[in-house]
């Protein structure tokens, strides 16, 4: 009998620690003046395809929506999915598929801004393999740079190379990074061919370091490589967030819709002078054409397409392995909403 009291005991106490930590961050997010203090992860701040973050905070629009919003980098969206689930941050700048991925896992997020209808992505060939690889087909037995096993850049490259009959089995998946990590290991041997985005791949192939195999950066690249939209760039939330606090999901809506229409309404010239400095590292005209490379992909308004959502757990249905097995519960009507992007809208009108 005292084992079994004190194994109740037990059980409560860890469902007590469990519904504590469920619930912290959303309980606990900040206030200073009366302003919401927003902490967002993004997957890579420097990379054109996550601009919009930067870019939102460079032109004021978190504080003339009334919020306060400190960015930080992770150049893996795994990474900042992680950082969401615990609670370390409030919202996470990445690839909508996330949110299908972890429902799999019986984790709800949302996306409630979506940025973009592309990828952005863009399968780079090194310059000493481009004779041999002429098309996906050739990826057969090589290496292949993702940012990190179970990220977004992984799921493309196995839906890449699923539609030409392969699998894990028929290359070698191989953590590339972003940035100077992916071109060191394209220069050094480490990878034959990776996936990555501008400003990276401007200066890569810019420099001939580098060819282009496949292009995700336009609606009609990507249709061609998928077969139909793959909805990517997101501001996503925990679904416990966004139904406790929708006043602040409101205000970020509202911030990150003014700058995708800002985007519409201005020059990749006008676009790179508002980023920090930094970011142009690589050189000004280069950045600038970085941008003029990407900054199609965004769609201007943050609504997220059905038949896009609907491509991406088709594409996650059949070559990710957490989804693959419970696609057929997989309810993509709490993977995003468009109820405070079309509340912020009718307000811009």
């Amino acid at each position: 009998m005292r084992y079994i009291k004190n194994s109740a005991i037990i059980v409560l106490a860890i469902a007590a620690l469990l519904t504590v930590t469920g619930c912290r961050e959303s309980r606990t997010i900040p206030m200073s003046d009366g302003r919401p203090q927003i902490t967002i992860m993004v997957g890579g701040l420097e990379k054109v395809i996550y601009l919009p973050a930067m870019l939102t905070k460079q032109l004021g629009f978190f504080e003339k929506n009334d919020i306060d919003v400190s960015l930080l980098g992770e150049q893996s969206g795994a990474n900042a999915e992680t950082a969401l689930l615990t609670g370390d941050v409030q919202a996470v700048v990445g690839f909508y598929d996330h949110t299908v991925d972890l429902q799999a896992k019986d984790q709800c997020l949302t996306s409630v801004v979506q940025f973009a209808d592309v990828p952005g992505e863009v399968e780079l060939v090194a310059k000493a393999d481009a004779g041999a690889i002429k098309s996906v087909r050739d990826l057969r037995g090589r290496n292949l740079g993702v940012t990190s096993f179970g990220s977004s850049t992984d799921f493309l490259t196995q839906a890449l190379t699923g539609i030409e009959g392969m699998t894990t089995k028929d290359y070698t998946r191989v953590r590339a990074g972003a940035g100077q990590t992916f071109i060191a290991g394209m220069n050094h041997n480490g990878i034959d061919a990776g996936m990555t985005t501008d400003p990276t791949v401007a200066q890569m192939v810019n420099s001939g370091e580098a060819e282009i195999l496949v292009d995700m950066r336009t609606e009609a690249g990507t249709r061609a490589a998928l077969g139909g939209l793959y909805p990517a760039t997101s501001l996503y939330m925990r679904c416990q967030t966004v139904e406790s606090h929708p006043d602040i999901v409101r205000k970020l809506a509202a911030a990150f819709v003014q700058t995708l229409q800002w985007i519409k309404q201005h020059t990749p010239e006008e676009i790179a002078a508002k980023m920090p400095p930094q970011y142009a590292n690589a050189g000004k005209d280069l950045y600038v054409q970085s941008i003029r490379d990407s900054i199609g992909m965004f769609n201007g308004d943050g609504l997220m397409k059905a038949e896009g959502a609907q491509n991406v757990l088709n594409i996650l249905g059949k070559y990710s392995r957490n989804v693959a097995p419970v696609r057929d519960r997989i309810e993509l009507d709490k993977t995003y909403t468009t109820k405070f992007v079309e509340e912020a809208l009718r307000t811009n009108q």
